[in-house]
């Protein structure tokens, strides 16, 4: 009986190899990009490629290992939750109110070590910044956060409690 078990979970295995996800490679429209709003110094967009856009644009370099399966949808699963919470690629699309939000969450999460995620950085060594791409990342997003607050008015950037 566990034989015949193993037999067609093996079996399940090999079909679902022919079955993926579409792959998150789309040709972004410069005029959404987050470079459309805020400058983005050489220095910030190497972190960004490195680190960010993999989940958080439709630039992802896959590996090797996104070609089996269920790698691949738990993959993909990580990229579609990414683009929903922050699109670099996207960005200059977001209203005023959702930008300087997200410079608030890039602040919030790079200090706290939140991302990149670790089951990203297990595998992308690269990925792990260090203390200067840190704070290359938090005074960027700051600055940013800085020239909104001086372009809008605060109330209609900061959603009251």
């Amino acid at each position: 009986m566990v034989k015949k078990i193993l037999a067609i979970l093996l079996i399940l295995l090999i079909i679902v190899q022919f079955f993926h996800p579409k792959k998150n490679e789309t040709v972004a429209s410069p005029a959404n990009s987050i470079a459309a709003v805020f400058a983005v110094p050489d220095n910030v967009k190497k972190i960004l490629a490195v680190s960010c856009n993999d989940c958080h644009s439709g630039q992802t370099a896959y590996p090797w290992y996104s070609k089996v399966q269920p790698v691949d949808w738990w993959l993909n699963n990580h990229i579609i939750e990414g683009k929903k919470e922050l699109n670099f690629d996207e960005f200059a699309s977001y209203r005023p109110r959702r930008q300087y939000k997200k410079m608030e969450e890039i602040i919030k999460q790079v200090k706290e070590d939140e991302m990149p995620l670790n089951s990203y950085t297990w595998i992308h060594k690269d990925a792990i910044l260090t203390a200067d791409q840190k704070q290359t990342l938090i005074t960027w997003a700051e600055m940013n956060r800085t020239l909104m607050e001086q372009k809008y008015p605060l109330d209609s950037l900061v959603k009251k409690k």
